[in-house]
């Protein structure tokens, strides 16, 4: 029993720190209701009676009364008995009826405190005899708080004139239960009225049964207030950020897809509102969660679509990670830039630019990094438009190693072109020639210079015209091409297949891609059947009208037995250029490895100048007789412009191999060995030096020593460049004949071995050299690729696109895999943080 006296003991205690908790918080309401107008008494005499028949008639205070009265000044000061009022009191009342006390101190007379709770009502002033007193120091003597009905808005709304918390005095206990202890054991169970225990237990509303609940209700933790609103919280930030979710993810795959955002009506009404809201809309069906949060379901204020602020708000963000993962991956090393420009939908001109480096774990990168607007294209502007890209960026043009352009005049200019005001700028950003414009270039020099071959790319556009310009004539082609397809397969020509003898058209060739001429050259030798009956069936066709003399000239150049030959020499010449085209264009390509893949051409065309010339014509001859074609025989006229000289005669073979097959390949290998600068040619000449290829074979360590002297002074002072030789003394009897290093073939792959046999450590100055050299660009085909992403993007139907959102979207769009390397947690972070939302997302 002692054990149970203790435990109700400690019940009653927890009650009472319930009981002081309960009107400490009445305390706090009745400070925040401070504003609220309170009914007060007309006179203090009228308010005093008022209190004196509430007293009497043992009635609370109206509760909808809420009168304004001071809380009693707890002062250490004996107790005072109230008596009534006389008029001399009231006249020195109402004198001083506005009494201001100091902040109550500890006495050791406290009010009592009943179980239940009642209006607050302060003590009635003193006698006359007490009035120097009060005007001394002015004073209110309290009741105890049985005799006080306390009601909330009867509280002292000054905090500091209010009873304090720990001046509250317990409940009423049995001193049985707490402090004497219990003896009376044969009185247990024998009736409510005389067993204690059973008496202070109680009835359902009792003090004892109150204390049980209140200890249950504090034991469940998860239904505290804090918990509870935390809880709540915790759901609402849950709700928020998959409501954002959910708009980022389909920005993100819309700029992944290079697709449209919004749409012309976003409205509940619309049919379609857009891509964005669209794909939301979408994604909501298959997910519940998800339906129960956005669009309508969300709160009006924070939906979280809007096209205008939030989606490119959210399309910036992922841009501004991008861009500054490439700016990391740049680091502190050299870098070239890349430029071109184009004109966009909107008739603007943009200029590209690329980032061409090598990163810490030696792989060489070419990384779209912005696209600008320029407001014409001369070589100043471009300067200052990519200085001040490079600023933003915190990239210094100090350490430019590289420029690399596509031949135009504003920038190749050597006085006042754009590579030479970035030599102003960086003495040792080397401009290098693209070498994908140098095989154009060469191309079209050989066409312009062999008149033959002039004559056939012009009789190539008009066939291309005729047949294809018309949906009816491409029809009457595809049907050409079945009956053909038909013939060879019955008579066993052909063998049939899955995706062989498919159906397709004639590819236009393109003046700016010398590539799409050998494609266009060889459909038309597989689909010259079908051609050359299309133009027949025209030709006998009257309806037509000018068009017969147009297909009759194409129909007489196809049958001849130059086209024919020139056809196939385009096709052997093209096929070995081809090799070299698309290699460029790999954004890995290192400039030793391109030079040694030029190298690898030309003596493939010169192989095929001097060996290949029987062999071409048995091919020549077998097309002709195939297809019904007259062969070269007899002689040739060599016409003269004057009319009274006399023709020269020379046979066909002489003509044809002569004047039109070593022609072609004589100007295409000076074209390809001429577009080198002096400068240029000497640079490359010692980097070959480094060059693995062969086993090593090119290794001299002189033209390593004066490549780093010569082309890079402000990369290799004296002192590193003794390093350097010394580094290359070792270097020369150890890595041609490691296991791993002793196979590599490029430069970029010396590189990445260096860093995962952790050579760079061992040879820092030759790993810098080497990565120097892999910055040299090679081509623009990454800056191409940017422009027709450019056309996939901003359509005519998005021409009023922002320069700001295009180039988000562009570097979003070609950088996809360094995009999806971030979690939409840390896309919403930094989405919050750009300005103060209206809903919580952490």
């Amino acid at each position: 029993m002692v054990e149970a006296s203790k435990s109700v003991s400690v019940m009653e205690e927890v009650y009472h720190k319930a009981h002081l908790m309960r009107h400490c918080v009445l305390n706090l309401i009745a400070m925040y209701d401070h504003n609220r107008p309170t009914k007060k008494a007309k006179t203090l005499d009228s308010w005093l009676k008022k209190i004196r028949e509430d007293q009497n008639s043992n009635t609370p205070l109206a509760s909808n009364e809420h009168h304004h009265v001071s809380s009693p000044i707890l002062e250490h000061r004996e107790f005072v008995p109230t008596a009534p009022a006389s008029n001399t009191d009231s006249t020195i009342l109402n004198e001083h009826h506005h009494v201001t006390s100091p902040i109550p101190e500890p006495r050791e007379s406290v009010p009592i405190v009943d179980s239940t709770p009642r209006d607050y009502i302060p003590t009635p002033p003193a006698s006359s005899n007490d009035s120097a007193v009060l005007n001394e120091q002015p004073h209110v003597t309290s009741l105890t708080l049985e005799d006080i009905d306390f009601v909330v808005g009867d509280l002292e709304r000054d905090p500091g004139k209010r009873i304090q918390i720990y001046e509250y005095p317990g409940p009423k206990v049995n001193p049985a239960l707490t402090t004497d202890g219990f003896n009376d054991w044969k009185r247990v169970k024998d009736g409510k009225n005389n067993c204690v225990f059973l008496n202070h237990i109680g009835g359902p509303c009792s003090l004892h049964n109150n204390c049980v609940r209140c200890v249950d209700d504090l034991m469940k933790t998860p239904q505290h207030v804090d918990i509870v609103m935390n809880r709540q919280i915790r759901e609402e930030i849950l709700k928020n950020r998959l409501r954002l979710k959910t708009t980022i993810e389909s920005v993100r795959y819309l700029a992944y897809q290079g697709c449209a955002f919004w749409g012309h009506d976003e409205s509940v009404d619309s049919r379609n509102r857009g891509n964005c809201v669209e794909l939301i809309k979408h994604t909501a069906k298959f997910s519940g969660e998800v339906a129960r949060v956005v669009l309508e379901n969300a709160p009006r204020n924070a939906t979280y679509t809007s096209p205008p602020t939030i989606q490119k708000q959210i399309l910036n963000v992922l841009a501004n990670k991008v861009r500054k993962y490439i700016r990391g991956e740049v680091g502190d090393s050299s870098f070239c830039i890349l430029v071109d420009e184009a004109r966009d939908s909107s008739h603007k001109e943009q200029m590209a630019i690329i980032l061409r480096f090598v990163d810490k774990e030696g792989f060489l990168r070419e990384r779209f990094f912005d696209i600008v607007m320029v407001e014409d294209t001369t070589a100043e502007t471009l300067h200052q438009e990519i200085s001040k890209v490079l600023l933003h960026h915190n990239l210094q043009v100090e350490r430019m190693r590289g420029q690399g352009y596509d031949g135009a005049s504003n920038m190749r200019g050597e006085w006042n072109g754009l590579q030479a005001l970035f030599l102003r700028d960086c003495s040792y950003a080397y401009y290098v020639h693209c070498f994908a414009h140098q095989l154009q270039l060469a191309l079209v020099a050989a066409s312009k210079k062999v008149d033959p071959i002039w004559v056939f790319f012009s009789s190539l556009s008009t066939i291309f015209n005729v047949i294809c310009a018309s949906p009816k004539r491409l029809n009457e082609f595809h049907v050409a091409q079945v009956m053909h397809i038909t013939e060879l397969v019955v008579a066993g020509e052909r063998e049939t297949g899955r995706g062989l003898n498919q159906i397709g058209t004639l590819h236009r060739p393109r003046a700016t891609r010398w590539d799409s001429h050998f494609t266009y050259v060889c459909d038309l030798i597989d689909k010259y059947d079908a051609t050359w009956t299309v133009l027949e069936f025209i030709m006998d066709d009257k309806s037509t009208g000018s068009l017969r003399a147009e297909a009759s000239g194409a129909y007489n150049a196809i049958r001849s037995f130059q086209f024919i030959f020139i056809l196939h020499l385009l096709k052997e010449i093209m096929g070995l250029t081809d090799v070299l085209c698309r290699e460029l264009q790999h954004k890995s390509q290192d400039i030793l490895n391109a030079m040694n893949l030029v190298e690898v051409t030309v003596n493939s065309l010169q192989k095929l100048r001097e060996n290949g010339w029987e062999s071409f014509l048995e091919k020549v001859d077998f097309f002709c007789k195939q297809h019904s074609i007259p062969v070269m025989d007899g002689q040739h006229s060599v016409s003269t412009r004057r009319h009274c000289c006399q023709q020269r005669s020379i046979t066909i073979e002489h003509h044809y191999r002569v004047d039109i097959f070593d022609a072609a390949i004589d100007f295409e290998l000076v074209e390809l060995n001429g577009r080198f600068s002096e400068r240029a040619k000497e640079l490359l000449i010692l980097s070959s030096s480094l060059d693995p290829i062969d086993g090593f074979k090119a290794f001299n360590i002189d033209n390593i020593c004066t490549l780093a002297e010569k082309f890079y002074p402000q990369d290799f002072t004296r002192q590193k460049l003794h390093i350097l030789r010394s580094e290359l003394i070792i270097y020369e009897s150890d890595v041609p004949y490691h296991d791993v290093l002793n196979n590599v073939t490029t430069l970029s792959e010396l590189c990445r071995g260096f860093f995962e046999t952790k050579r760079s450590q061992r040879y820092q100055m030759i790993d810098r050299l080497i990565r120097l050299v892999l910055t040299l660009p090679i081509s623009t085909a990454t800056i191409e690729r940017a422009f027709s992403a450019m056309k996939r993007i901003k359509t005519i139907l998005r021409n009023k696109m922002e320069n700001d959102f295009l180039a988000d979207n562009l570097i979003v769009h070609i950088e996809r895999k360094l995009a999806e390397n971030y979690d939409t947690d840390s896309i919403i972070k930094d989405f919050a943080s750009i300005q103060e939302r209206r809903v919580q997302f952490e």
